[in-house]
């Protein structure tokens, strides 16, 4: 069961560069895929009456080309199988104007019991209403790629969940994640002396190429959260991003990042090396020292 939705970019979505900013494709992906159950006749008020709902366990998102403001993107998802508590939603996104892809995703979505909050089984009436005649075969999941151990100075941001950040099933959304790793990254950096504008007046940005994501346990409003970040896999145009998000109090491992990023011209958007100093200073920092 194929579903199709069309967003138009608000310029209110777009970050400093004049592009979608990254947390916004999470957000196209999950109305999406609310759109799609509703569809399929299991929309808000039937979860609600049957004390269930369907929370994120896992997302891996690539980017292939920036969104713009004024453009409009076509999400288009199906349901790629059922387990006894999990789903797998995987997404492509098109721009609408010339059908470039823009992004493709996946996430596995777990169903819950509202009241308890432990996984519950999928309804035969939810796998028959999205495979009529009947399941596909389990797929072995792709767990989440250990992390390398991150450096003894690795950066560390603390936040408070803020109300804002709080979505109607009383927790942090899914995409909120996102933009607490990438205001991490951009503190970080910032840190070590090298903002976004200077890395632009140098003629380079960073762009994020892929991200997955693993979501262990929620976050609520007013909880106190640290944030770490560090590199690893340098290469002269390419690092992975590693983000660990914990809760202060019982230091619980909420979730998890890993992003690959390259370095593009700021000018052009083309692929290019890193510049000297910032790679200078990257592989001697943030990957095996302090910040400095």
């Amino acid at each position: 069961m194929q579903h199709e939705r069309i967003f138009r970019v608000r310029h209110y979505e777009c970050d400093a560069f004049d592009r979608v900013s990254h947390t916004n494709y999470l957000r196209y992906i999950q109305e999406t895929a609310m759109d799609a159950s509703a569809v399929a006749g299991f929309g808000g008020d039937w979860y609600l009456a049957n004390g269930f709902i369907w929370f994120v366990r896992d997302t891996h998102i690539e980017f292939f080309q920036p969104l713009r403001y004024g453009d409009s993107v076509r999400v288009g998802t199906r349901v790629r199988n059922m387990r006894q508590a999990l789903s797998k939603r995987v997404y492509e996104l098109h721009r609408v104007a010339d059908n470039a892809l823009v992004a493709r995703a996946e996430t596995d979505w777990a169903f819950i019991e509202s009241a308890s909050g432990k996984p519950a089984r999928i309804p035969q009436a939810i796998r028959d209403a999205f495979f009529p005649g009947s399941v596909p075969s389990d797929e072995p999941r792709d767990r989440f790629p250990a992390p390398p151990s991150p450096p003894a100075e690795a950066f560390t941001q603390r936040r408070r969940v803020d109300w804002r950040d709080i979505d109607p099933a009383h927790h942090v959304n899914n995409s909120v994640y996102l933009a607490y790793s990438e205001d991490c990254a951009v503190e970080a950096l910032r840190a070590f002396g090298w903002p976004p504008m200077r890395m632009r007046d140098e003629g380079f940005t960073l762009d994020m190429k892929s991200c997955r994501l693993e979501y262990r346990a929620p976050a609520m409003h007013s909880d106190d959260l640290e944030i770490t970040t560090w590199f690893s896999d340098v290469t002269e145009s390419t690092a992975l991003r590693h983000v660990a998000l914990h809760r202060m109090r019982d230091n619980a491992e909420l979730a998890r990042a890993r992003i690959q990023v390259c370095c593009t011209d700021s000018n052009t958007g083309s692929p290019r090396a890193f510049d000297s100093a910032f790679l200078h200073d990257l592989r001697h920092g943030m990957c095996h020292g302090a910040l400095r």
